[in-house]
């Protein structure tokens, strides 16, 4: 993970495998502390072949780690994805303990600010869905 971000400086992840995280959004106190998160690394439960989406239901205390980091790097296994919408919705369990989920499709950008393109406005600046 450090070589594909070699800048990055602050890790998050709460999956157990990632050892190189200083961030953990299970044990911090608010959403807030995850602020300055260079790279969240989490788990997506079904991809969508026809747009590159992946739902990623809320499986963590706090979700901000989906949002806030400039980069979101994505676990998938192979066997989760599916064709199109329809087959991802049939396939979506919520936790009951959280009750959320998102499905994400790619890099946050906009061109409402003075009609220019801003990357990473309103989540990372970059997606990258590693298949397993």
């Amino acid at each position: 993970m450090k070589k594909a971000y070699p800048e990055a400086k602050v890790f998050a992840s709460h999956l157990p495998e990632i050892t190189i995280a200083q961030k953990n959004p299970d044990t911090v106190t608010e959403a807030n502390d995850l602020n300055g998160t260079d790279v969240g690394i989490v788990r997506g439960e079904v991809g969508v072949a026809e747009n590159g989406c992946v739902w990623i239901p809320q499986t963590m205390k706090e979700k901000a780690v989906l949002f806030i980091s400039e980069y979101l790097v994505i676990f998938l296994e192979k066997e989760k994805i599916v064709n199109n919408m329809h087959e991802a919705y049939a396939r979506i369990e919520m936790d009951p303990k959280y009750n959320f989920g998102t499905f994400i499709s790619g890099p946050s950008k906009t061109a409402d600010i003075e009609q220019a393109l801003v990357m990473g406005a309103q989540a990372a600046r970059g997606v990258t869905v590693i298949l397993l």
